[in-house]
């Protein structure tokens, strides 16, 4: 069973996360941004796996530490869990996006800097 179109057919990882229904709706008029409740629309059955990843690896990172400066920390000390874990989820399709689109192996962001 395919559960994705194919990768191409978005241009971006955020229409890919979009179609998983990770993102905020938008009500924007006038120059106004407005966010919403995520959409929830889409597959279902890929955006299950993402946020419950993301929940493991929030439940994970709450018995080790969280580097105060990196991006999780920042949005976990202001937002519920299970925002952050969405948003944490929406992080990783964007990746999986990026990965699957240039056709490339992930790399460690801290092992990339460093080099």
């Amino acid at each position: 069973m395919k559960l994705c179109p194919p990768i191409d057919s978005f241009s971006c990882g955020r229409d890919f996360a979009a179609w998983l229904g990770l993102v905020p709706r938008q009500f924007s008029s006038a120059g106004k941004e407005r966010l919403g409740r995520t959409s929830k629309a889409g597959q279902a059955d890929i955006r299950r796996p993402l946020i419950i990843g993301a929940m493991s690896r929030l439940n994970w990172l709450s018995r080790k530490s969280i580097p105060a400066d990196s991006w999780l920390a920042r949005i976990a000390a202001r937002k519920p869990r299970m925002l952050v874990a969405i948003a944490l989820a929406n992080k990783m399709a964007r990746t999986i996006w990026a990965l699957t689109a240039k056709n490339v192996d992930y790399r460690v962001p801290a092992l990339v800097a460093a080099a």
